[in-house]
């Protein structure tokens, strides 16, 4: 009896690395990925994208001096170059597109800033991840500092937790729409219309969400949005997927740029991948806690 037990042995371990691996690729959403991987290889698709296969790391894990715990990015085409903030230290961060600090913006009252995204000249809106709001701020040339009590805002409380918030932010310059991505308990996009508000417009405040296209992303959260204005696509980037997903007019996946050791020229997978960008060359630009520059190109 007490042989058969052992001959039983590597079976029952078998089984249980087996079982370990089923709840883990279901975990991480990996069988998705890979029936997306395998649909995308036969089918192909139609619709014009920026086909995220073709692009190659140029630049990786470059360090930005002097700055921790960047979070988020986005590109402002008139100045030429990129803005991220940082939360302990709460700062606007203006970068060349080079990755060189070109100014350091202290954020007072912003709470716990996580997301910025640029929507016209010298307006940007940044995200407070804590108090679920977002707060519309006027940048120019001279600006030395921002206080959130001079910002127009607007809170979204939407339930979820709060440490697991408002992550990413993009905007469609034509229908004047601004995603919101909270990361996890729920990880949701929100489409919200009518802020910042404009001189030009007075469209009322509404907010969308699309479940479907939220379900659909095979990612387990959500750290960073991008709007891709040429093709009227959104770019979803995961941190815990290392994983960055184009999505198509249909709201469907229609590729991805994997952010792993021997992926797209990588060396070593993207340690905390926590913003992304875009400039009018389809350049991509990431970063990653806690001061890490990468750049991507076709």
């Amino acid at each position: 009896m007490r042989t058969f037990i052992i001959r039983k042995w590597p079976w029952v371990i078998t089984g249980i690395l087996f079982l370990s691996l089923v709840v883990a690729g279901q975990n991480q959403r990996l069988f998705e990925l890979a029936w997306f991987k395998l649909w995308a290889s036969v089918s192909g698709h139609s619709e014009p994208s920026l086909n995220l296969a073709d692009y190659r790391a140029e630049v990786q894990a470059q360090p930005i001096e002097g700055l921790a715990d960047v979070s988020a990015l986005t590109y402002d085409p008139e100045r030429q170059t990129l803005f991220t903030v940082t939360n302990k230290q709460s700062e606007l961060v203006e970068l060349s597109l080079q990755g060189a600090v070109i100014r350091r913006i202290p954020l007072i009252g912003f709470g716990d800033p996580e997301g910025v995204e640029y929507i016209r000249p010298d307006t940007f809106v940044i995200s407070d991840e804590r108090h679920q709001r977002l707060l519309a701020v006027k940048v120019d040339d001279r600006t030395t500092s921002l206080n959130a009590a001079d910002a127009s805002q607007m809170v979204l409380n939407l339930g979820g937790r709060r440490n697991r918030g408002f992550e990413g932010l993009a905007f469609d310059r034509t229908k004047h729409r601004l995603f919101v991505a909270n990361e996890q308990s729920p990880m949701t996009i929100y489409e919200v219309s009518g802020f910042p508000a404009s001189k030009d417009s007075s469209q009322e405040i509404q907010i969308m969400q699309n479940a479907k296209r939220d379900a659909d992303l095979f990612m387990t959260d959500l750290s960073s949005l991008e709007y891709d204005q040429r093709h009227d696509h959104l770019l979803a980037l995961s941190d815990q997927s290392r994983l960055l997903v184009e999505l198509g007019s249909d709201h469907k996946p229609l590729g991805t740029l994997l952010l792993r050791g021997g992926f797209h020229g990588l060396s070593q997978t993207v340690p905390q991948a926590e913003g992304v960008a875009m400039d009018d060359d389809d350049t991509i630009y990431l970063v990653s806690e806690p001061n890490l520059f990468y750049v991507f190109r076709k």
